[in-house]
This record gives structure tokens, C-alpha cells and sequence, in this order.
């Protein structure tokens, strides 16, 4: 890769080894234990990822000292707000967020990645390949590091933060916040917002997903054990998988035409070919994730009046990015499922946004009382169901 002179300063960057990084990632090399024996070669995807990441913004050594900075101070003060509005963990203790450029997120994202998938695959069967599903025994761990190395590599450029909740820290602390500076850097100037504003509403975010995790005990192992019973339940044969494409099939024509309401995307198609019990797994994990984006959703612009001044200008200049990019970008991000993602906010924010209006923070946190009080994904796009169901 040829470096631009100009960029050889530039300390978002790792082309330089003559400059100290202060976003650098604390613990270098690959993922440990993860080699090519499992599902995914992590180390695979670590490699590829860092050879494809591209370069962070230009940015002076006082500017990244700044960001720096204000991020660890913000992912402090961000969490304080949140819990002062959800009315979670009070209790516990507020640490600072790491603040990364993009290799130390992608070294933090895979072995986030690799400390679930051991897990997950630790219930579907152990590591005796014989005894896993023959989907999972199909896949050859190099190719699939090369896979995910591809995939994270765009993401790479894209990820503001993100709290791991599986990797444990030096400090004892279970997750770890990473603060991915460069591409928030990158996001605030194009979008032309409040640097110290955005900054905060990132944290806002990000600092709302540790809480979730944090002050709820169960619901870590209760999605990890999630994933454990989706790819459990990945057994299938290709004959099955082939006999259930001719409805498949039916269905999407049918959704086409108008005689039903549903119009399935990548996701859906990929749904129509799951066995009945393959659904209902995945159906579980949806709905999990889209209560937790869009719960943090709501919670950063529900906060945000109070401490981010320009909070309405953010998210209708973000949300526009999220929709924007060229014809290449949106072809990635259907491919890599960031569409269905940014869905999950909109209608998590929606449900969440509802129950509140009806019944108040304190009656939305019902649904952290146990896995049960959960919404399916059916109450999602229908709160008033939920809360029949939950509060009578």
C-alpha cells in the first residue's frame, strides 16, 4: 500500500510506526485460541480485515489528543445521563469507554465475535466437527475468515462504536465500549454538526447498550444461549433445504403480486428457506436486537435535548447518511444486512417510543424483569399487544 507523505502524521493511522497512536488498540496481535479449528479462522479474518481497512482521516496531533479526550470523558458522563433516564444500574460503577482507531476495533471486534461463536458453538455440539450440523461442518474456517476479514473491512470505515459484552477486560469489568475515533471524526465533519456534540451522542448510544447489558444479569448469557440454539438448530440437509425452496419460491411471487403483505428482502429470503424451527431461533435474535438498537434509539435522543444542544439536526442529517452512499455502498449494505440493521433502529425506537408514551419509563423496564417479559417480533410492530400481554 503506497502512504501519502502527508498522511505519515496523521495519528489515526498505523502506516507510521514512528508516531505514538493514542487511539491504538492496548492489546495488539490476533485472537487467541481462534485459530483455523473452528467455524471462522478469526486470525484469517484479522489478516484480511487489516490488509483491506482504509486509512482514517487526516487530522492533527492536537485535534486526535482532543478526540481522545472528550470521548473517554463523554462515554463517563454519557452513561450518567442515560441511567438517570432509564432508572438502570444506579449502583454500578461508570468506567470510560476505550477509545480505538480502526485496527483496534477490528481486534476488539473479532474477539468479541470469536468469544461468542465459541460459546454459541459450544451448545450446538461441542468441538467435534463429526457431531456439529453438517451446514456448520461444511464450512471451511479459512475461506469463512476470509469472509468475515471482507466484511469487517467495510465495516471497518463505517462503525461509530460498539459495546461487546462477551469479551472480558483487564479491569475484571465484563464488555468492553469501544469509541472507533476516526470514524467519528470522519462522520461529524461530513455531516458539518457540533464536534463536542456529536461526540456525546455517540456515547449517549453506545453507553445505553453497556447499561442494557450491565444491569440486566440474564440478558448476556440469555443471548448468547440464543445464538447456541440457532445454529443448533441448523441441521438440515441440502435436500431438505432444496425441498423447501419451491415454497419459497411461491411465497416471494406471491408477495410480488400483491397477494400478500409482505415483501420479502435479502433477510426474508433467507428466512423462507429456514426449517420452522430455524425461524422461530432467529425470530428470538431479532427481536432482542431491534428492543436493544432501538431502545438506544430513543434513549440518545431522549437525553439529548439536555445535553446536546444541536441533538434534532444530528439525527436528521445522520439519518439521511444512513440512507445515502452510492449505488456500490447500498449494494454493500444490503449484501452485509446494514439495511435490515437500520430498520431494526427505526422500528425498536417506534416500540420503545410507544410503550413509553403509555405507560413511562418505569413501565417500559418491564421488559428487563426476565427473558419471558421479552416482546416478540411480532410486538414489535405492535406494542399495544405487548402491553396486554405484559401489564394487562
Amino acid at each position: 500500500m503506497t502512504v501519502r507523505a502527508s498522511a505519515l502524521s496523521t495519528p489515526f493511522r498505523r502506516d507510521s510506526a514512528r508516531h505514538t497512536r493514542p487511539v491504538r488498540d492496548r492489546r495488539d496481535g490476533y485472537v487467541s485460541g481462534s485459530g483455523s479449528g473452528g467455524a471462522v479462522d478469526w486470525n484469517t479474518a484479522v489478516a484480511t480485515a487489516t490488509r483491506l481497512l482504509g486509512p482514517g482521516p487526516e487530522i492533527s496531533r492536537a485535534e486526535a489528543d482532543s478526540a481522545v479526550a472528550s470521548l473517554r470523558e463523554f462515554s463517563v458522563s454519557a452513561e450518567t445521563h442515560v441511567r438517570e433516564l432509564t432508572g438502570l444500574g444506579a449502583d454500578l460503577p461508570v468506567v470510560s469507554g476505550d477509545v480505538v482507531d480502526r485496527p483496534g476495533w477490528l481486534r476488539g471486534a473479532t474477539r468479541g465475535l470469536s468469544e461468542l461463536t465459541d460459546t454459541a458453538l459450544a451448545n450446538a455440539g461441542g468441538d467435534d466437527r463429526e457431531e456439529v450440523s453438517p451446514v456448520l461442518a461444511a464450512v471451511n474456517s479459512r475461506g469463512a475468515g476470509m469472509q468475515a476479514g471482507l466484511v469487517l473491512a467495510y465495516l471497518g470505515t463505517k462503525v461509530l462504536g460498539q459495546y461487546d459484552p462477551f469479551t472480558p477486560t483487564d479491569s475484571g469489568q465484563p464488555g468492553r465500549l469501544l469509541l472507533v475515533a476516526p470514524n467519528i471524526v470522519a462522520a461529524q465533519r461530513a455531516l458539518g454538526v457540533p464536534q463536542d456534540d456529536f461526540r456525546m451522542w455517540v456515547c449517549l448510544h453506545e453507553s445505553t447498550h453497556r447499561l442494557q447489558f450491565n444491569a440486566v444479569p440474564w440478558l448476556r448469557e440469555h443471548f448468547s444461549r440464543s445464538i447456541g440454539e440457532l445454529l443448533t438448530e441448523m441441521d438440515g440437509s441440502g435436500g431438505e433445504l432444496l425441498g423447501r425452496l419451491p415454497s419459497a419460491v411461491r411465497e416471494i411471487r406471491a408477495a410480488r403480486s400483491g397477494e400478500t403483505d409482505t415483501s420479502p428482502g435479502m433477510l426474508g429470503v433467507v428466512e423462507l428457506l429456514q426449517s420452522p424451527a430455524q425461524r422461530a431461533a432467529l425470530d428470538r435474535i431479532l427481536a432482542i436486537s431491534t428492543l436493544l438498537e432501538g431502545h438506544a434509539d430513543h434513549v440518545m435522543d431522549a437525553v439529548g435535548p439536555r445535553v446536546v444542544p444541536s441533538v434534532h439536526t444530528i439525527r436528521e442529517r445522520f439519518t439521511q447518511r444512513r440512507a445515502g452512499g452510492g449505488p456500490l455502498d447500498r449494494v454493500l449494505r444490503s449484501l452485509l444486512g446494514v439495511d435490515a440493521k437500520i430498520k431494526q433502529y427505526a422500528k425498536g425506537a417506534e416500540f420503545t417510543r410507544g410503550v413509553v408514551e403509555a405507560v413511562g419509563m418505569t413501565g417500559f423496564n418491564a421488559v428487563w424483569e426476565g427473558p419471558e417479559n421479552l416482546p416478540t417480533r411480532a410486538e414489535l410492530s405492535d406494542p399495544l399487544a405487548w402491553l396486554r400481554r405484559v401489564h394487562g
